[in-house]
């Protein structure tokens, strides 16, 4: 097991309160929540790939009170800090691949935040085309990551990703993203993009293909 998830749960009934203060160092989630509901403002049905243990999950359901949310990810301990319980929230353990052979066509926002970095490089135009399968007629898609650079706060953000989480990450630059982006939603399925607080590395996109 990484370290972080051991380092974690040595705060006892601290933990949530510290991871969160722990992530603000580096994304502002309820900048992202604020900017989602701009662009989206009222999608029915959520699908959130990588919830990992519910950070932004707790922020869709407060922001999107009268949406269902389903949250899924492939690790064992999804949704485990989400606070407090709600009915509209489902979380599942699985895939992009399996939410859309079970849910195709289903879902008015798609959101993946944080996610892609952590993804193997052979694996990630096949999780895009995953989400683009979920995604009811006229849906939208909300992609956030972090993009690199030569700063000090890239190489905390390194360290962190892959030696407290174990994954070997690997990130996409702005351009990367947008080449893969468009080569599975098409040439100009991004409608806006966004730099979300408090550091510029942390790139959003508003993604909603041409029906045409």
């Amino acid at each position: 097991m990484p370290p972080g998830p051991i380092i974690r749960r040595l705060f006892g009934p601290f933990e949530r309160s510290i991871t969160n203060i722990y992530r603000r160092t580096f994304v502002d989630l309820d900048h992202f929540a604020t900017q989602m509901i701009v662009w989206v403002p009222r999608p029915h049905r959520i699908l959130e790939v990588g919830c990992g243990e519910g950070a932004v999950t707790e922020r869709l359901a407060a922001k999107y009170s009268d949406a269902s949310i389903t949250a899924i990810d492939i690790n064992a301990n999804i949704g485990r800090l989400f606070r407090p319980k709600n009915p509209r929230v489902t979380f599942a353990q699985k895939s992009a691949e399996e939410a859309a052979a079970t849910s195709p066509n289903a879902f008015d926002l798609v959101v993946l935040c944080d996610v892609f970095h952590h993804v193997p490089v052979s694996d990630r135009s096949g999780m895009l085309s995953a989400i683009s399968e979920c995604m009811a007629p006229g849906g939208s898609f909300i992609f956030k990551d972090w993009t690199p650079s030569r700063t000090l706060i890239h190489s905390l953000t390194l360290f962190s990703d892959r030696y407290l989480t174990g994954d070997s990450v690997q990130f996409c630059t702005k351009a990367e993203i947008e080449s893969l982006i468009v080569t599975i939603f098409g040439a100009g399925a991004i409608r806006a993009e966004a730099s979300i607080l408090p550091w510029p590395n942390n790139i959003a996109f508003l993604v909603r293909p041409d029906l045409r």
